[in-house]
């Protein structure tokens, strides 16, 4: 690596480029992605629209998006590291720094917040002894206050590695993460048992998901809370003809 510096010594200006590179993946890893990698790509008609899959990738790798990850993206699909970097640091799902086997999402926003998600960060904070961001000593929790996941109906929600823990309170927070602390065998609210952060990231890159359960979980009784009412009132969507004939009119008027 050199430096841009300047002699003092000699008053003669001395330009040394910085030229830094990521250390890249050992032969085998990268063997092994780029196999993933060909398969993610020939999934699109066009090899850039594979880019967020592919971050997923070298997410599942090192449980974050690395340069190392960025540069490897790069070079499966001709683009620039500025290129991936700006996708990687516009989605929050991407991690740039080290996440624990357990990402814990605790979701904070209005209604989440207004039911008692503040509590419940605020309890985890002080059960674990971290912040927004971090991660337990032992590698086994990554803690966040999260945008909406589109739950409100279950607030407040709690998500971990993107599985929905629904209704949850401080207490069911807090026993929540010491059974995976424990290495106990958790299941979300709906869907298959929890898997690791990494595991989740291969899963969302594309590949099969094949926990026992993992389709399990229909809508529940406060999602359809609405549709219920509509029927119990016989009230019905307005139908394409009917929707569609005020603009003809308007139109048939000019």
């Amino acid at each position: 690596m050199t430096v841009d510096r300047i002699s003092a010594d000699t008053g003669t200006a001395i330009l040394l480029k910085l030229t830094t590179r990521p250390e890249p993946y050992e032969p085998s890893v990268r063997e092994r992605l780029a196999l993933d990698a060909k398969e993610i790509i020939g999934r699109y008609p066009e090899p850039r629209s594979a880019l967020l899959p592919l971050l997923h990738l070298v997410q599942s790798e090192e449980g974050c998006v690395t340069a190392t990850g960025i540069e490897f993206c790069a070079d499966q699909l001709g683009l620039t590291g500025a290129e991936v970097t700006a996708v990687a640091t516009f989605y929050s799902m991407y991690r740039r720094t080290p996440t624990g086997d357990y990402h814990v999402g605790v979701c904070t926003n209005t209604l989440c917040a207004v039911m008692g998600g503040d509590a419940i960060l605020a309890e985890l904070e002080r059960h674990l002894g971290i912040g927004h961001g971090d991660t337990t000593e032992d590698g086994a929790i990554t803690l966040e206050h999260v945008e909406c996941n589109a739950a409100c109906d279950f607030a407040p929600v709690v998500m971990v590695n993107w599985e929905f823990f629904d209704n949850q309170t401080p207490e069911s927070a807090r026993a929540l993460v010491d059974s995976l602390r424990a290495g106990q065998q958790v299941t979300p609210t709906r869907g298959a048992p929890l898997c690791t952060f990494k595991q989740t990231a291969r899963i969302l890159a594309g590949f099969p998901d094949e926990r026992p359960g993992v389709l399990d979980g229909a809508a529940g009784k406060a999602t359809l809370a609405g549709l219920e009412v509509a029927r119990e009132h016989g009230m019905t969507a307005p139908s394409v003809t009917d929707s569609a004939a005020p603009q003809q009119n308007s139109e048939a008027a000019q």
